[in-house]
């Protein structure tokens, strides 16, 4: 099997940020809705896809074992002037729309848990499904981690598609790295994931496990080179830059070791803890189920009529078809 793994929230903040600035917010929900459904019509095409499933975020429970986590994303939504709070507004009901239109009129697979991110459940779902391929609809760089043979991730706005091989544009070639003028050389899952969880996420608020790393050492101090080559050995590089301490702006110190093996709680997507592990593994196993909805195209009409999405209703037939496809029995 073939699965189309789409990061929902993300592919509808990639869509609402598409019009332009003038444009009313009538015109901006018609568009943004145009291109959710054809983003999904697209890579149902080009990934040949058998099955389309949504992952859905919920409150996060990393917010509970780390106060700090997204906290800056509440920081912005604070700076809205009105017409933009109440703009979000609306395309937070709009959105909303969209869930239950995929949930309760198509045969996609749709998951969401209060506890879980998005990213949860589609890590999930991969390690669920070791022998099916997978490709993961996102432009969110965490998902390098799950890069390998049998799972790949498409960016939307980069129109870039990331494998265990390479990166790749929309009509197969190479994509050229900007700086070497050579092709882009294909990432290091487990590298990454090392890199991420000891320089933090700023996007996430997840804070450095050791401020100013180098990735390359010098003569006189180790760097992320020589201490992930030394990662399974637990030699002396390792243990030289995981039991430095560092000092933050208010005078707390830190140990390096204990503040990565926080991150890797964060953002390892197979080091969740036991309890979310299983929540993560009950939320899969509950929607491994084929839903037996009829009519989607007509489904599909009815809501385009209301969102008076014309162009997407005279071809309801061809946008339909991805969104009929069950999971398999």
């Amino acid at each position: 099997m073939n699965y189309l793994l789409v990061d929902g929230l993300n592919m509808f903040m990639r869509a609402k940020h598409v019009g332009g600035r003038g444009d009313s917010i009538d015109m901006k929900i018609g568009m943004a809705m145009h291109i959710m459904f054809n983003s999904i019509k697209k890579c149902v095409k080009d990934f040949n896809a058998d099955h389309v499933v949504f992952c859905l975020e919920g409150r996060s429970w990393r917010k509970d074992f780390y106060e700090p986590y997204k906290r800056n994303r509440q920081v912005a939504r604070d700076k809205m002037t009105v017409t933009e709070s109440e703009e979000d507004k609306v395309f937070w009901e709009i959105f909303d729309e969209f869930k239950d239109f995929v949930t309760e009129k198509t045969n996609c697979t749709v998951m969401r848990h209060p506890q879980l991110e998005a990213d949860d459940l589609i890590a999930g779902w991969v390690q669920a499904h070791p022998n099916d391929n997978h490709v993961i609809i996102s432009t969110d760089g965490d998902f390098a981690q799950l890069i390998a043979p049998n799972c790949k991730q498409y960016n939307g706005i980069q129109n870039v598609t990331i494998t265990h091989e390479g990166y790749f544009d929309d009509k197969g070639a190479e994509v050229i790295d900007k700086k070497t003028k050579e092709p882009k050389l294909a990432p290091k899952p487990d590298f990454m994931l090392f890199e991420k969880c000891m320089r933090g996420d700023t996007s996430d608020n997840v804070f450095s496990a050791y401020p100013g790393v180098r990735t390359k050492g010098t003569k006189n101090k180790v760097g992320l080179n020589e201490a992930f080559a030394d990662k399974d050995t637990k030699g002396y590089n390792w243990n030289n830059m995981m039991l430095q301490r560092w000092t933050d702006h208010e005078g707390v110190e830190h140990r390096v070791l204990d503040d990565y093996q926080r991150n890797v709680i964060l953002c390892d997507l197979t080091a969740q803890p036991g309890n979310i592990r299983s929540i993560i593994n009950d939320t899969i196993e509950e929607h491994m189920t084929p839903k037996e909805v009829s009519q989607v195209g007509m489904r599909l009409m009815k809501f385009c009529a209301k969102w008076d999405m014309q162009r997407i209703a005279d071809q309801a037939a061809t946008f339909a078809e991805p969104l009929q496809a069950r999971y398999p029995k």
